[in-house]
């Protein structure tokens, strides 16, 4: 029985702060004087694009520092070369971490990725990492403490029934929601890992209750537990036109028809979910025509009516387009408010903020409304540029001359610009972040409205040293 992985060392805290979202204040060891530090999470729990929030470069001293802003409880990826570690962070903490330095027993496989411990500091025994690592460690004695030198899958799933009933007992008063979700769902998980009937599964952990989108471990069970769902769905008698809706038709209202005759699940939701994911898992499948998944993804994001579904498919498809953090930003074409043409490669050497709107949605209209404090903070640091996706040239000069306060560089996508198509546009809005070189720092961008000012009051801010007490 292989034992659960444990990424994080015994001593963990962090403090309250009002002031902010969410910092990190580390110190790494002295082999990674000078290198840089990588701070990355997932858009989403389904597509699995990555994201790097922030970087820093380890000073001379060892120090580094992010800051980062989050509505949710998450875990993030810390990294240093091929080296990565887990924390969890919830929303107005201050944490205080150590990175250890390369052990050359179990990482030593260079260009290989390999986990590290990262260190939490403090003594509350109450914060979300103190608490994971302690059920952790009562998982990982439950088998060590076994004398049997072969466990049968009769015997795992009642050594963790004992343990579900302990752990129940043991965290009986702790009030943080999600470590309470998180017990749960490592116990889903590990029944899955023990082949417990999968109706049995479905139905403790899945049916009658919501779809936990943002957190790791119910997802992470979700799709372990559906894994080849719409594959093997295919390959029944009620499933067998499902190829041709995709490889035929291309159509996403022909792949509901054809999967809602799936009995499992009467949830719509679910089954939306479920054909979400399995176009994802289908796209590298050798019979499956890829462009036509692309085409039925453009369709689920426009017609979808559940938004993080909307999201997820997003994500997917920029990584399919390789709009992925780090690619090259795509050069457009565009008409200025004078109708000369723009090129946003001509924007070469700055820091540029792209964002999609039109005048015909209320939530595009709100975000360009708070790129003006936008603006006016970091006018000398990123270059703003929006991009206008009204069809009437007319209704957009109309919008230019009743916002004067909108005064940065706003675009027009005409009949010969390639704006939208560069960056796969088929929505109301869009957002990227372009670092000096050209290349997508974030893409998808936050949004104003969802805490783009901490990345550049994160990237912009004067580098000071450092300090954690009682580590120096």
């Amino acid at each position: 029985m292989k034992l659960f992985t444990i990424l994080l060392p015994v001593f963990v805290f962090a403090l309250q702060s009002v002031a902010q979202n969410i910092a990190i204040k580390g110190k790494a060891d002295s082999s990674h004087i000078g290198k840089q530090i990588i701070l990355s999470d997932y858009l989403d729990y389904v597509s699995y694009t990555k994201i790097i929030e922030e970087t820093d470069t380890v000073d001379k001293d060892g120090y580094f520092e992010f800051k980062i802003y989050s509505k949710t409880t998450k875990p993030i990826f810390i990294s240093i070369d091929n080296l990565v570690g887990k924390i969890y962070i919830q929303p107005n903490f201050v944490y205080g971490i150590y990175f250890p330095g390369k052990d050359s027993l179990n990482n030593n496989q260079e260009g290989t990725e390999s986990s590290v411990n990262i260190s939490v500091y403090g003594k509350d025994s109450t914060e979300l990492n103190a608490l994971i690592i302690d059920f952790n460690t009562q998982y990982n004695n439950l088998f060590l403490k076994s004398k049997d030198a072969y466990l049968t899958p009769t015997k795992i799933n009642t050594l963790l029934d004992t343990f579900l009933l302990a752990s129940k007992k043991r965290y009986q008063h702790v009030k943080n929601p999600y470590f309470k979700k998180y017990v749960e769902y490592s116990f889903a998980n590990f029944y899955t890992n023990t082949s417990k009937n999968k109706n049995f599964l479905y139905n403790q952990f899945i049916a009658h209750k919501p779809i936990l989108y943002t957190n790791y471990e119910y997802m992470d069970f979700f799709n372990a537990h559906f894994k080849g769902y719409l594959k093997a769905y295919a390959s029944t008698k009620n499933g067998g036109s499902i190829y041709n809706s995709i490889n035929s038709f291309g159509s996403y209202q022909d792949l509901k028809r054809e999967f809602s005759s799936d009995k499992t699940t009467s949830n719509d939701t679910l089954k939306d979910l479920l054909i979400l994911k399995g176009l994802i898992d289908f796209y590298y499948s050798p019979d499956i025509n890829q462009q036509q998944v692309k085409t039925i993804l453009e369709q689920l994001y426009r017609e979808s009516k559940i938004v993080e579904h909307q999201k997820i498919a997003l994500n997917a498809l920029q990584g399919f387009y390789q709009l992925q953090p780090g690619a090259n930003a795509p050069n457009f074409k565009a008409n200025d408010i004078k109708e000369n043409v723009f090129e946003l490669q001509s924007l070469k050497g700055k820091y540029v903020y792209l964002n999609y709107f039109s005048t015909q949605s209320d939530v595009s209209m709100k975000e360009m409304q708070k790129i003006i404090d936008l603006k006016k903070k970091f006018n000398d640091k990123v270059t703003f540029v929006s991009v206008c996706l009204d069809d009437s040239v007319k209704q957009y000069l109309s919008y230019l001359k009743a916002n004067p306060k909108q005064n940065w560089i706003i675009l027009h996508q005409g009949k010969n610009s390639t704006a939208k198509q560069a960056y796969q546009i088929n929505s109301f809005s869009g957002f990227f972040f372009i670092n000096q070189q050209m290349q997508l720092a974030q893409s998808p961008a936050l949004a104003p409205s969802e805490g783009i000012e901490y990345k550049f009051n994160a990237l912009f801010r004067p580098r000071k040293k450092n300090t954690i007490p009682g580590i120096r």
